[in-house]
């Protein structure tokens, strides 16, 4: 029998770290786009796993693919062959339009995938007129160690764990000229997030992103897209650089929904620059392990024999009739509503924290980034009627909330 969420938040408090603003909710069960507390209460999660939950909890593919997988080989080093990663290559290496026919590389995580991205583009940019910057966005996210930390522009992220990896330049999003201007002689990349996912549903458009292409031609660059939350399906297409309808990048990385709940981050680059990536130069003990190539496979699968690329396009379109209903209902709590695909934010016209909470002890699960901006990121299978119970909650606790 599980403990109770007191009882569990009291080993915490003795022997673990807290730095997460956690919930004192023991989580024992999920289903699809549900969850369950060690009491008993059931949750709507329209952020499962903060978009690790591409298919929602406990995928039956998934869920399935690890348990056969697990009872035949559980891990072996990357100095040997197995089929599934060469295999999970394929797939993702087929959907990448626009990149030829890039190789991948395999790791554990988003942000592994990002010090990936930054440093074969470095080893390329060394190779190719000894380049080393790197430019990016401000607002953007690319994950917590001292790399990505670094490419992250946000400063209130970075405080403390100064001196930053040199060789960064930041730019604002949407904005040619400045980007125009950062791309001096010895920058060897440009790297975004097509869409910024923890910077509040922030979609870098399609003229912005052709004249990032073109200029990092003209200047000898190459063009990186962090496809880690707005990847493998969440706005509608495979990868968000396709339904944004923008020119394909030379390096593109991924996570977060591509494992469905296991740990697996992914690098693509085109072939030329992949070569760069010479034995010895950067590697991995647990990356690409068979357990996590068979789920992401599993994935895959989901994604495809269940057609949810055009069921992701269409809850996108309800979810955002329904944010904007409640736009209409509550004009003055609510200043603007950003959403492509199952990637949606509503931002507030106050503190979104006390929202969150309230929305949880009514058995909805969402987040707030950047203080006012309450986040939604729905398993790609969500429901119609559960994004309506997830509103019709927010609907109740707005009404009640002072902004």
């Amino acid at each position: 029998m599980a403990l109770s969420s007191q009882d569990t938040q009291k080993l915490y408090e003795t022997y673990v770290f807290a730095n997460y603003g956690r919930a004192p909710l023991n989580m024992v069960r999920g289903e699809g786009s549900y969850l369950w507390d060690a009491e008993g209460k059931r949750y709507l999660d329209l952020l499962p796993g903060l978009g690790v939950g591409g298919l929602g909890h406990c995928p039956p593919r998934v869920v399935a693919a690890l348990r056969e997988q697990a009872g035949q080989l559980i891990h072996i080093h990357n100095n040997y062959l197995w089929e599934q990663q060469a295999r999970l290559g394929e797939r993702l290496s087929k959907h990448s339009t626009g990149m030829g026919t890039p190789k991948a590389f395999f790791c554990n995580s988003g942000t592994e995938a990002s010090e990936a991205g930054i440093k074969l583009a470095r080893l390329w940019g060394r190779a190719n007129g000894n380049r080393f910057k790197i430019v990016a966005l401000e607002e953007g996210f690319h994950g917590r160690t001292l790399g990505a930390l670094t490419a992250t522009g946000q400063p209130k992220l970075q405080a403390g764990f100064e001196p930053l990896v040199p060789g960064f330049a930041y730019v604002p999003i949407n904005d040619v000229k400045a980007l125009e201007a950062a791309l001096t002689p010895e920058v060897a990349a440009f790297m975004c997030e097509p869409v910024q996912g923890e910077g509040g549903i922030n979609p870098c458009t399609r003229e912005y992103l052709q004249a990032a292409r073109a200029l990092c031609d003209k200047r000898k660059a190459l063009l990186l897209y962090d496809e880690v939350q707005c990847g493998l399906g969440r706005t509608g297409d495979i990868y968000a650089y396709q339904t944004l309808g923008a020119p394909a990048p030379d390096i593109l990385w991924l996570a977060k929904a591509l494992g469905g709940g296991f740990p697996i981050g992914a690098m693509l680059a085109r072939p030329e620059i992949a070569a760069e990536l010479k034995p010895g130069t950067h590697g991995t003990t647990y990356g690409g392990n068979p357990l996590a190539c068979a789920a992401a496979l599993a994935v895959l699968d989901s994604i495809e024999q269940e057609k949810l690329l055009p069921h992701v396009k269409a809850m996108g379109e309800h979810l955002g009739r329904g944010l904007h209903a409640l736009r209409e209902r509550f004009p003055k709590k609510i200043k603007d509503i950003r959403r492509i695909g199952l990637m949606a934010a509503l931002d507030l016209n106050f503190p979104g924290v006390p929202v969150v909470a309230a929305c949880r002890d009514n058995g909805l699960l969402i987040n707030c980034t950047h203080d006012t901006v309450l986040r939604f990121l729905p398993a790609m299978n969500v429901a119609a009627a559960q994004l309506d119970e997830g509103l019709a909650i927010l609907g109740r606790v707005l009404e009640q909330t002072q902004g």
